[in-house]
């Protein structure tokens, strides 16, 4: 099994307000940043991922914008795996909107009960989530994978036993993972045009494409696969947040702040995953697109929010030496290592306590909403117009 959550951001900010349905809107930038999902009405209109923001509102000028809502999209993404684990325990989680679903040691009787049991499943998510899902059902990932998306959104494709091959072969090559959007037109000019053509052309001939990956296409345009679905869930190896101004700024405590609320949002996801980090790096970016970077270490991995704020400062002025407007500014976590509780010899107690209040401060925040908790620096910055612009954010 493959599922593909449809328009996934989109669709949980429209879970969470379900006056955006049937709308043409999108999550990204307000004015200068990037569309990261679009509803399919907006797509109709011709607004894609990842289009200019700019040039979103001038190919769909009723286009709804939605700014980027914190920690809304990891909570959902977990919860919708959870759900599919009351399935089969074998889920690769293989991002934040999709994954596979092994079902073979489940022992469903027939194809038509493995298939209720996934309608069962897609209907739970939708009533407890609101997402639209895709699914593929096939013998294996490469197959599964491809018929997911082939009618999106709302799709549910079964591919049967033994007919993986006659499926793809009307499909045209660049559904094939590999051949992208460079390869593809060369390969349609040279009159291989759908996976059937790659089954019947000279190897000499498909050598001059894919060098010494033929057997590996060759094996893909058969429908064959032998990857299995992997449990160990995906870590993440940094976790960064970056925000394009909706005006070039040159105000130093306006940059601070919007750095320290990035930090806000992104340690609570460390504590959430059960991890911390040692290093912090800031990024800036000049009009002219030129980016500099600076990173400090921390003596021991930390997940408060607290013991980086006072890096923030030093790393802005080290990086941000030219002192021209900035137009973008990013705030990177890395050196991501598991959580341990061991006794520090010379903490004086405090350390403890500012633990015991963000674990407070992370469970209201669960329950009451984002809004729940505002620190003094968030409300500085909440009284100037137009600093926000686009925001990106998540692990990576």
């Amino acid at each position: 099994m493959h599922l593909d959550a449809d328009a996934f951001f989109v669709a949980c900010e429209q879970a969470r307000d379900p006056s955006l349905r049937g709308k043409k809107c999108a999550v990204g930038g307000t004015t200068r940043g990037i569309i990261s999902s679009a509803s399919y009405e907006a797509r109709a209109a011709g607004v894609y991922t990842p289009m200019p923001t700019t040039k979103a509102l001038q190919v769909c000028p009723d286009l709804v914008l939605i700014p980027h809502t914190p920690g809304l999209y990891g909570r959902v993404s977990r919860r919708m795996f959870d759900l599919c684990e009351m399935v089969t325990p074998q889920v690769e989680r293989r991002s934040i909107d999709e994954g596979y679903l092994d079902v073979g040691p489940c022992g469903f009787g027939s194809q038509a009960e493995l298939e209720a049991s996934i309608r069962a499943l897609d209907a739970t998510i939708v009533a407890e989530l609101g997402l639209s899902i895709s699914w593929g059902l096939a013998t294996n990932k490469l197959v599964a994978g491809i018929a997911s998306k082939l009618r999106k959104p709302r799709a549910f494709v079964v591919v049967p036993p033994g007919e993986e091959a006659a499926f793809l072969a009307p499909l045209g090559v660049g559904r094939l993972p590999g051949i992208g959007a460079k390869t593809e037109p060369r390969l349609v000019a040279a009159g291989l045009r759908l996976v059937a053509d790659l089954l019947v052309a000279p190897e000499a001939r498909l050598r001059s494409f894919f060098g010494d990956g033929v057997a590996e296409i060759l094996a893909m345009a058969r429908g064959e696969d032998l990857s299995p679905v992997e449990t160990v869930e995906w870590e993440a190896k940094s976790y960064s947040q970056q925000e394009t101004f909706a005006r070039d700024i040159a105000d130093f405590g306006e940059i601070e702040r919007v750095a320290k609320r990035m930090v806000d949002e992104l340690v609570p996801k460390l504590r959430a995953d059960r991890k911390c980090a040692r290093t912090l790096t800031v990024k800036i970016r000049y009009p002219g697109m030129e980016d500099v970077s600076a990173g400090h270490s921390l003596p021991v991995a930390s997940d408060l929010e607290t013991d980086f704020y006072p890096l923030l400062a030093p790393l802005l002025r080290n990086a941000w030496r030219q002192r021209r407007p900035l137009r973008l500014v990013s705030v990177r976590l890395s050196q991501i290592e598991e959580r341990a509780r061991q006794l520090d010899l010379f903490d004086d107690g405090q350390k403890e306590k500012r633990r015991r209040l963000a674990a407070a401060v992370d469970a209201l925040k669960q329950v009451k909403g984002g809004a729940a908790v505002t620190r003094g620096h968030q409300l500085a910055d909440s009284g100037r117009s137009g600093a926000r612009g686009s925001t990106t954010h998540g692990s990576v």
